[in-house]
């Protein structure tokens, strides 16, 4: 059976869903409908049972369902390493969104501890051809499931980035003014920079070996003009000070890990990520979610939820079903969205199947 999954999941009032109930057994879940019919609100509500603003980065207030706007809650009953946890997250109208577990408030970080979530979502796919801020998310969520308190270092650290910020806006040029903030800065920078690199050295080792029909990446973090990022505490408090002057004339911090790139080369072609095809591109996103989780599944003793909305939508059938055998060979409970009962076919009697339909603006669950 598997050892991380969910085996109850609630909803109310959440994005089309007023009320849904989902009672699973273990098996990835397939679901199915046309589009607009509330698919993916089930996976994003998944994916806000760990901490994070969830897959669509939305707010609390945009995930309420409309008109009513009476705020929302999501429960879920959880199976994690041979232990069951009650896991709970509401939002009331303009509150940030708070978090219980077996009936106790927690910490978001919290979240991560029982459960590790990886989601894929069409947005994605063209995450090697954009800005670096989207690599950079992808990059510290890969990070955060190794390290849940990789987010209280990243929060710490923009907090403190947003007050030198303000400095250098406002010309302030006294040092005793920046000490302190850079202080910070340096001690949260270090550390978003040591899980940050060795989230990737574990995701390498879970590439190296590995049989699968997906091409594997090498993966690089670089900084600014492709150059290194001071990674000690010291080396990060030593280029804040000598880069004020600079970031005087720019009126922010031109140099620190919030200016971190992900690069990837396609490992047996020798070519950039962003040089690939589409359909390269796709199966380079694919790998590393799946290295990622095989990578946690030794970690953290279970593989993670995977959540892959429109996975199959354009990947051929034998790419399709070769990603069905290495989902069902890692003992993962994936979610998966398309529009059709079709494009499941080959998962056989491996997965759950849900039906989604929608009626005048409320989704209707049917299990198949």
């Amino acid at each position: 059976m598997t050892a991380l999954a969910l085996n109850e999941l609630t909803l109310s009032h959440f994005r089309s869903h007023k009320h849904a109930r989902l009672e699973l057994d273990g098996r990835p879940v397939a679901i199915f409908g046309a589009n607009g019919a509330g698919k993916t609100n089930i996976l994003e509500a998944i994916s806000l049972l760990s901490p994070g603003r969830g897959l669509r980065r939305a707010s609390a207030d945009e995930m309420a369902r409309q008109p009513e706007a009476l705020g929302w809650k999501i429960t879920g009953v959880l199976r994690s390493l041979h232990q069951l946890h009650e896991v709970e997250t509401t939002s009331q109208p303009e509150t940030s969104r708070q978090v219980r577990i077996d009936g106790k408030s927690a910490t978001q970080t919290a979240l991560g501890r029982i459960a590790r979530i990886l989601w894929l979502v069409p947005a994605m796919d063209r995450l090697w051809i954009e800005g670096a801020d989207g690599r950079r998310r992808f990059l510290d969520r890969m990070t955060l499931s190794f390290e849940p308190t990789h987010g209280d270092a990243t929060l710490t650290y923009e907090k403190a980035m947003r007050e030198r910020n303000r400095l250098l806006k406002d010309q302030v040029r006294d040092p005793a003014w920046y000490g302190a903030v850079e202080g910070q800065m340096a001690k949260a920078g270090a550390a978003i920079v040591q899980n940050r690199s060795e989230a990737l050295l574990r995701v390498a080792a879970a590439q190296e070996g590995a049989q699968t029909a997906f091409p594997a990446a090498a993966l690089t973090i670089t900084g600014p003009d492709d150059g290194p990022i001071p990674s000690t505490q010291a080396d990060l408090a030593e280029a804040f000070a000598d880069n004020r002057q600079r970031d005087l004339y720019a009126g922010r911090t031109l140099i620190g890990p919030h200016r971190a790139d992900l690069g990837a080369i396609y490992a047996a072609k020798g070519v950039d990520a962003k040089q690939c095809s589409t359909g390269e591109q796709k199966a380079l996103l694919i790998s590393l979610i799946l290295a990622n989780a095989r990578a946690l599944a030794d970690d953290f003793g279970a593989p993670p939820l995977l959540l892959l909305d429109e996975i199959a939508a354009h990947l051929d059938a034998d790419r399709r079903a070769a990603l069905y055998d290495e989902i069902c060979a890692l003992g993962a409970q994936a979610w998966m969205t398309g529009t059709g009962p079709e494009l499941f076919a080959d998962l056989g009697d491996r997965a759950q199947r849900i039906k989604i339909s929608e009626h005048n603006g409320t989704s209707k669950i049917a299990t198949c």
